[in-house]
């Protein structure tokens, strides 16, 4: 008689154990935070918020949350994961106080909302100027996305409504600096609105250009060497003119809706004047043309310098052409105020604003999926601990991860770095983690560490 043999071993298992950490590749990002300096600005930023005699730091309190939300957490009460392990977060506020903390900011308003943000373009400055060679303006220049997302609301809250989508929930505005195709984005503005805001908004459209310039450095803050990307919810009239006002000269690369007189002018477009497409790999792509056409309808209502340019191509499989596409071919269209360049690279450019929707999703990721308090001003204070959240995640792969690691999304970091477990070990009187040589991604770690750990202390 054979004996049976299962396919997996079988443990006993008990409670009461010590030694062992979870979640100790978390030390990566407590690491960022403290070489950027990001603890020390969260701080004095909210010291007037600081009660007297108060245990816990109220900007070490929002810190925790924001690795909560880092880790996957997606609510107020997940921080109990840090809670657990004193050994590396420190000591950590009970589920009441971070509450109250929540509660005293949405208070606040625009005051706490201020003071989060500029600590946060402070650090961003220093972050960017670690970084050196991989920081997202080392070439002089910098891109700024600009889209909306839907999150869908599942109870009462304040100003969720019916979506243009017919869901319900809010329609925020976000922000993304590009980091191009060695890394992936950082937050730079995230402006929470009722699940009926409409897409084309202007004003919401300004405001959140704004807040993102304010998070840039001062010499990126105006000039043609920040590039404004949008879809067609930016096209609007009192938008591009807002970016190109004399003054600020913006440069901008917005979508534009193809309307009848576009449709016209697309009609006369001679056949040689058609250039081939580029593939994002910058080479021609098959069945896709691109062709200017600033010249044919009146666009003496518009911004001066602007370009119209226009993309045709042959639908992908299961694709549904539109009233306005010609021939078969789907066409699209941009605006831009940039002058030298080839056609075909300007509307590549303006294609790779798709990473943006990578950066929406790895944000719903990130505790962007649902806004967990009722109160508008509360959920305008998880925006910005969820905004937190993702600038560790860009900066930590920025300064301490090489190669394809450094482009690893948020789901990819938890389950290889951040959830690998280690013994906690004092001797000498220091603190040591020692992760298991049986980890595959250890090395990963302890390199990312060591680099972390060359980087200049904060000033």
């Amino acid at each position: 008689m054979s004996k049976r043999i299962g396919l997996y071993p079988r443990v006993r298992v008990e409670g009461g154990g010590s030694g062992a950490v979870s979640q100790a590749g978390a030390v990566l990002l407590v690491e960022t935070v403290r070489k950027v300096g990001l603890d020390t600005a969260i701080s004095a930023a909210l010291a007037p918020w600081r009660k007297p005699r108060a245990v816990h730091d109220p900007g070490k309190v929002l810190l925790d949350v924001a690795l909560a939300t880092a880790l996957g957490g997606d609510c107020l009460a997940d921080v109990a994961m840090l809670r657990a392990e004193s050994g590396v977060f420190g000591p950590v506020a009970s589920d009441p106080t971070v509450s109250r903390l929540i509660d005293a900011l949405a208070a606040a308003g625009p005051k706490a909302l201020t003071a989060i943000r500029t600590a946060r373009a402070e650090v961003r400055e220093r972050v960017w100027e670690l970084a050196g060679a991989d920081s997202p303006a080392a070439g002089g220049s910098v891109i700024v996305d600009i889209d909306g997302v839907l999150v869908l609301a599942h109870s009462e809250k304040q100003d969720a409504t019916a979506t243009w989508k017919k869901t319900f929930g809010h329609h925020p505005l976000v922000a993304f600096v590009d980091h191009g195709p060695a890394g992936s984005g950082e937050p730079v503005a995230a402006l929470l609105r009722p699940g009926n805001a409409g897409s084309n908004t202007a004003a919401d459209h300004i405001t959140t250009a704004q807040l993102a310039l304010a998070q840039l450095p001062k010499h990126l803050r105006r000039g043609h060497q920040t590039l404004i990307r949008t879809d067609s919810a930016g096209g609007t009239h009192t938008f591009l003119n807002w970016l190109s006002r004399p003054g600020r000269w913006l440069s901008y690369s917005v979508g534009m809706t193809i309307t009848d007189t576009l449709h016209q002018a697309v009609l006369k477009i001679p056949k040689k004047a058609w250039t081939p497409a580029y593939d994002a790999g910058g080479t021609e792509r098959p069945g896709a043309w691109v062709a200017e056409i600033t010249d044919m309808p009146d666009l003496s209502t518009w911004p001066k310098g602007m370009r119209l340019v226009v993309r045709k191509e042959r639908p992908h499989p299961g694709a549904q052409l539109r009233f306005t596409d010609l021939d078969g071919l789907r066409l699209t269209c941009f605006a831009t105020n940039t002058k030298a360049g080839q056609l075909a690279d300007l509307e590549l450019r303006h294609r790779r604003r798709a990473r943006c929707e990578d950066r929406i999703r790895n944000a719903r990721d990130t505790g962007l999926r649902n806004l967990p308090l009722h109160d508008t001003a509360q959920n305008r204070i998880w925006l910005e601990i969820v905004s937190l959240a993702l600038d560790l995640l860009a900066w930590m792969p920025m300064l301490a991860l090489t190669g394809k690691t450094r482009r690893w999304e948020p789901k990819r970091l938890r389950l290889r770095l951040f959830s690998a477990a280690a013994q906690f070990v004092n001797t000498g009187r220091r603190h040591w983690l020692r992760f298991t040589a049986r980890w595959p991604w250890t090395d990963v770690i302890t390199h990312a560490i060591a680099r972390l750990h060359i980087l200049p202390n904060p000033g």
